[in-house]
């Protein structure tokens, strides 16, 4: 394996920990205001479980894109062209999450938290759709041409099997997201989330099996097999899991479900890294996009020295913030009174 190969399974390997930690990120964001409708004390509890966690999953998503920025400037350049629109969304969208989970809590006014508790939800709802309609894209193939340009627009990238592939991830989002309120909480809030994902993970195996028995047959390799079926056991498991009300192992199987999804998706994809539906001559691929020898030889000693203390510092904070939140135990409200407070 060279070095291009090395990066294009780091990159994978990237994207993979973003959809796993940020996913369950999401999975709260969209569940706040259902799982704690009526009662701020159980929002703020929600939206604790991730307070000190949200912003170190996002350095998943800035170092995966620095990385193919850095390794496959080709891709990263023509991808982000063809994604223009929703990247841009999606940025916006995860701008405007950012600004609401650390506004929300400013100003004691029931009026001002409602505006951000559905920032936070829009700004959790439009990625967690949006990354799987532009993922399956990936794999599907753009319409680009021998200069290596886009030449589709935004309205074709809205296809059958991207949406389903949106669907997905909103899916496996959502289950993922009660699984780890679960885990998370303890009284009601514990057991509303449980018998949520109790639900949602029938709903996630349905829609994430179509996906990837479609990605499977459609796209797939000899070897793909076995991480979809890694991802439909986990899935399976998953519905057991809730249903016994085992939260912890639930947690587990949601992760795997989410990691065999991605392995798949990435399996299927190489060796290109954007296929052309144009013609097969215009893909990009892992040969024609990569950077010099010599740049990914300096790149892989820089992840080398800095990986594992960035995999350190995150665990670490994992472990202080283990311990379940319950809303009995949230204060009551502050802030300022008013604006002009």
């Amino acid at each position: 394996m060279g070095l291009p190969e090395f990066w294009f399974i780091l990159i994978g390997v990237l994207f993979t920990g973003y959809f796993v930690l940020e996913g369950f990120d999401f999975g709260v964001g969209m569940l706040m205001g259902i799982l704690g409708r009526g009662d701020d004390k159980k929002r703020r509890a929600i939206l604790n479980t991730i307070g000190p966690l949200w912003d170190g999953n996002e350095v998943w998503l800035l170092t995966a894109g620095g990385a193919m920025f850095a390794a496959f400037g080709g891709w990263y350049a023509t991808m982000f062209t063809a994604f223009y629109i929703p990247l841009l969304i999606i940025l916006v969208a995860l701008i405007v999450r950012v600004c609401a989970i650390e506004w929300r809590g400013k100003i004691n006014d029931a009026k001002w938290r409602q505006v951000w508790d559905w920032c936070i939800a829009i700004g959790s709802w439009i990625p967690a759709l949006l990354w799987g309609v532009a993922f399956a894209n990936v794999v599907r193939g753009l319409p680009i041409n021998e200069k290596a340009q886009f030449t589709g627009t935004f309205w074709g990238l809205l296809n059958p099997y991207a949406l389903l592939g949106g669907l997905t991830t909103l899916i496996a989002f959502l289950t993922h997201g009660a699984v780890f309120l679960a885990l998370k909480t303890s009284g009601n809030v514990q057991k509303d989330s449980i018998k949520l994902a109790s639900r949602l993970s029938i709903a996630m195996t349905v829609v994430a099996g179509a996906f990837l028995v479609w990605t499977q047959l459609s796209y797939g390799k000899g070897w793909t097999w076995a991480p979809v079926l890694i991802a439909a056991l986990a899935a399976v498991a998953t519905i057991v899991l809730t249903h016994q009300g085992r939260e912890g192992w639930a947690f587990v199987a949601t992760s795997i479900a989410i990691i065999g999804t991605i392995v798949t998706l990435f399996g299927c994809l190489f060796p290109n890294v954007l296929p052309s539906t144009t013609a097969a001559a215009n893909s990009l691929t892992i040969d024609n996009t990569s950077s010099s020898h010599y740049t990914l030889v300096i790149m892989t000693w820089a992840a080398a020295l800095i990986t594992p203390i960035v995999l350190l510092y995150q665990g670490w904070s994992y472990w202080v913030f283990r311990k379940r939140i319950s809303a009995s135990a949230i204060p009551a409200s502050t802030g300022l009174a008013s604006l002009r407070g």
